[in-house]
């Protein structure tokens, strides 16, 4: 079966099991305007065969001016949908899940005796589906241009959402989806004994999350800090993707470890790509936290001694120093 019959098929089945409207990627209509592109171009080059006139302007290049303007401008609205909406829903449903005490009591009562765990196993499932499949079509279109056109600004393109955050495959809300998938399934929250797409691995040189998509390709996110070079503890995502330990990132952008990087300033940069302004939008990884909370119990133990005892280090110099500033000496 080709790949356009699988997802439209894929559509029809999760426009039921979804309870809201997801984006996906128009695969269908983009390959049409692909297909009108490429007669034009035949259309074009038989013109140019038969009466020896120039081919017209947009022949010449590598690219198609009629076909782009609706191509590239659609896709990356649903590329920016689907991340959108990906990154909600994941929320949505970890928020359950990490809570404790009394928060994780109300948002049971708000969500009116939230779905037992094997509903929400199956959610992840469909979600984990959800990203493959659009990424799969959304690669498949972008190599189908660049062979229309023989030409190599799909694979900028591909380049161009990577610099602008909106590669789903690459997002911090996947690496925690993969580690509460498997938090669950270590619960015995999987009982349908269904192939888990995410695995996890350590070694001496820190620990490794892979994801297999549908078509055996292998996606890895190393979970080591780049700048204490050990595996990540109390992790934070900033904006452009790249994780750190929390402390580890605090000390990169001046702030104590108590008061979190997203008290960092716009001019903070990332210590790996050095773009500005990341620091605001951070994610907790609490599900990945979580995951090496129970695969490295000894590691983690200590790792969590050294931050509480540099955390009241850190405290004690900001009160000595406000209380300075407020008493005059």
């Amino acid at each position: 079966m080709k790949f356009g019959e699988t997802f439209t098929e894929y559509l029809q089945t999760n426009e039921e099991r979804f309870r809201e409207k997801c984006c996906h990627v128009e695969y269908k209509r983009l390959k049409k305007v692909l297909k009108s592109c490429r007669k034009c171009r035949a259309t074009g080059d038989s013109s140019s065969d038969n009466n020896g006139e120039e081919l017209p302007q947009c022949y010449l290049y590598e690219s198609c001016p009629v076909c782009d303007q609706k191509f590239f401008a659609e896709l990356m609205k649903e590329a920016s949908d689907i991340a959108g909406c990906f990154s909600s829903r994941v929320r949505r449903l970890l928020q359950f899940h990490v809570q404790s005490g009394m928060q994780k009591y109300f948002i049971f009562l708000r969500q009116c005796f939230a779905s037992p765990q094997e509903a929400t196993t199956q959610e992840c499932r469909m979600l984990v589906e959800y990203v493959t499949m659009n990424a799969v079509a959304m690669r498949k279109i972008l190599k189908k241009y660049d062979k229309v056109h023989s030409s190599v600004n799909g694979r900028k393109f591909k380049s161009k959402m990577l610099s602008e955050h909106m590669e789903i495959l690459q997002s911090p809300w996947l690496i925690e989806l993969g580690a509460f998938y498997m938090n669950c399934s270590s619960n015995g929250g999987d009982p349908d004994g269904l192939r888990n797409p995410f695995t996890f691995d350590l070694s001496d040189s820190g620990g490794m999350m892979t994801l297999i998509l549908p078509d055996s390709v292998k996606l890895e996110y190393y979970l080591t800090c780049p700048i204490c070079l050990e595996l990540v503890f109390n992790p934070y995502a900033l904006g452009c993707g790249h994780l750190f330990c929390k402390s580890c990132v605090c000390t990169a952008a001046s702030v104590m470890i108590f008061q979190g990087p997203k008290t960092a300033g716009p001019e903070a940069n990332c210590p790996v790509c050095r773009e500005e302004g990341v620091y605001r939008n951070a994610v907790q990884m609490m599900e990945l936290d979580l995951l090496l909370k129970k695969e490295c119990k000894e590691y983690w133990k200590q790792r969590l001694v050294d931050e509480r005892a540099e955390m009241v280090k850190q405290s004690k110099i900001y009160w000595d120093t406000q209380t300075k500033y407020m008493i005059g000496y």
